[in-house]
């Protein structure tokens, strides 16, 4: 009798402290839940089951993983199935726009152009939502792409100088000292070779591009910063496998899982070399620093006024943001480029002859690269069927009503730019062939609604080194196409797989044929 007293009083003394944790559970876990359901049911939108905690991922794990498997012919361009498995069988389950739940998040799914316009380009209602990832911040850096309100503000106007097309141009040079540094490693490769010669050319993307970045934008080279290089690798390999993690990401992100424990112990390292950078040219302070970006942030630390002061924090962050996402970006739009050249060799000759015919056998400068009217073609062709960015995430940060969409608050919407790239509503009959002609006009010719083509995003936030990457991806190309002829090794298994930017999951492996010695010098 007298433990059941003292149970009773227990449980009297804890229930205002209890109660509270019992009815935010039940809120975030199924009452929320079906409200959000039923109020997108009334507007005509359903979507796969909630189940309880893990919503749909249990469903997206097994897809994606069956999805892994499957190898496409190199010529076919339908790889929507392949990489987004769950979204494909899902739009024909629920039609274009569709709610499915990302642990006990909702998740709109919406494909139409118009609206995704407007979700990208709003100033008001929507965020970025990485920060319920950590560990996308520490692979991608708290810098543009996901910071918010006056400090993008601040830092966008911070960095904009460092890529006009004034800067561009004078960073043309460093690009092309970097190919030929890479062009000369292949010359050495070849030799005691036959005529052709294997190259898993991805991997060489990827050093390149990263030899570029240091270069032009931090004055250093990839041989200074192979710490910096090894240790985002290391790091984006672990993201890639916390991503197919199936458990509350609320839950699980601050855990000392083995996982995070490396991610922590990797992001550490990669801010450590960073630092080290930043102190070399403090220490130096060459030209005030220098204008490269580095030079132009640091110069912003030492600033006495708020509207173009930068802290070093700020700056490590932007330095990480720019290292991965500037070598992902292109190196991924030079390995779906030199695919798409090698599968059809026409236009692979038709660029050789533009080329030839622009600069000869001389090393391209910019104002080559602004005639280069079929190989701008053929980058928004590849941007539009394997663009790097394969789909956008917002989320509303109030009721909102978007179109004839009326969209709760904490509601994320997933903007699918590789179902909006390969729509033959949109895009034509031909919307899955390699056509570079569509865009002979222009882009808002290329299709049938002119807001269909989102390779940078649109509005406010759209990508700040668009014109960075494109200038890299026009020196890479142009350098290669003078003395090579590109095609695809037997070897080459197409597979698109989704790794939060969109990677040919077997690697690129092509053969090289050099053309005559007096094209290669």
């Amino acid at each position: 009798m007298e433990l059941l007293s003292t149970i009773n009083l227990l449980a009297f003394v804890l229930l205002p402290f209890v109660a509270p944790k019992i009815w935010e559970a039940c809120w975030i876990f199924l009452l929320r839940p079906w409200m959000i359901t039923s109020r997108f049911k009334k507007q005509g939108i359903s979507g796969p089951k909630y189940r309880f905690v893990y919503g749909n991922l249990e469903e997206i794990k097994k897809m994606k993983k069956e999805a892994k498997g499957w190898v496409l012919d190199p010529n076919s361009n339908d790889i929507f199935p392949c990489v987004f498995p769950h979204y494909h069988q899902w739009l024909s389950q629920y039609g274009e726009t569709f709610l499915y739940w990302n642990g006990t998040k909702p998740t709109l799914f919406i494909s139409d152009p118009e609206l995704g316009k407007q979700i990208l380009s709003s100033k008001l209602g929507f965020a970025v939502i990485a920060k319920t990832r950590p560990e996308v911040l520490m692979l991608f850096g708290k810098g543009l792409a996901f910071i918010e309100g006056d400090d993008w503000v601040r830092h966008r106007r911070i960095l904009n100088p460092a890529f006009s097309m004034d800067r561009l141009k004078v960073m043309t040079k460093g690009m092309v000292d970097c190919t030929l540094r890479m062009l000369e490693e292949w010359r050495i490769h070849k030799c005691g070779e036959e005529v052709m010669m294997r190259m898993e050319i991805n991997k060489d993307y990827h050093r390149l591009i990263s030899d570029i970045i240091a270069t032009t934008a931090f004055g250093s080279s990839y041989e200074e910063g192979i710490e910096l290089f090894r240790s985002q690798s290391e790091l984006e390999e672990y993201f890639v496998a916390s991503l197919t993690n199936v458990s509350s990401q609320e839950n699980s992100k601050y855990l000392p899982t083995p996982t995070n424990l490396q991610l922590w112990k990797l992001d550490k390292k990669v801010k450590n070399s960073i630092k080290k950078m930043i102190d070399a040219r403090l220490k130096s302070n060459f030209m005030n620093y220098g204008d490269d970006l580095l030079g132009i942030m640091l110069k912003a630390a030492t600033s006495k006024e708020s509207e173009t002061a930068m802290r070093m924090d700020e700056i490590i962050e932007e330095c990480k943001a720019i290292y991965i996402s500037g070598q992902v970006n292109s190196m991924i739009l030079l390995t779906w480029t030199t695919l798409l050249l090698s599968l059809n060799q026409d236009w692979q000759e038709k660029l050789r002859e533009e080329v030839f015919n622009e600069c000869g056998n001389k090393i391209p400068d910019s104002d080559t690269f602004s005639r280069l009217k079929l190989m701008n073609m053929v980058l928004m062709e590849s941007l539009r069927l394997y663009g790097p960015v394969i789909k956008m995430v917002r989320e509303a940060t109030q009721d909102i009503k978007i179109g004839h969409l009326d969209i709760p608050k904490g509601t994320s919407i997933i903007v699918p730019f590789l179902k909006m790239h390969t729509d033959k509503a949109i895009w034509g009959e031909d919307a899955q062939q390699f056509n570079p002609m569509r865009f002979e006009n222009g882009v808002s010719q290329a299709a049938n609604q002119p807001n269909a083509f989102l390779p940078f995003s649109v509005g406010p936030r759209t990508c700040i080194a668009q014109n960075f990457a494109m200038m890299e991806t026009k020196t890479v190309l142009t350098m290669i196409l003078q003395r090579f002829r590109i095609s695809l090794s037997p070897e080459y298994k197409h597979a698109p797989v989704d790794n939060f930017n969109l990677y040919p999951q077997y690697g690129l492996p092509v053969m090289l044929q050099p053309l005559d010695t007096s094209a290669q010098r």
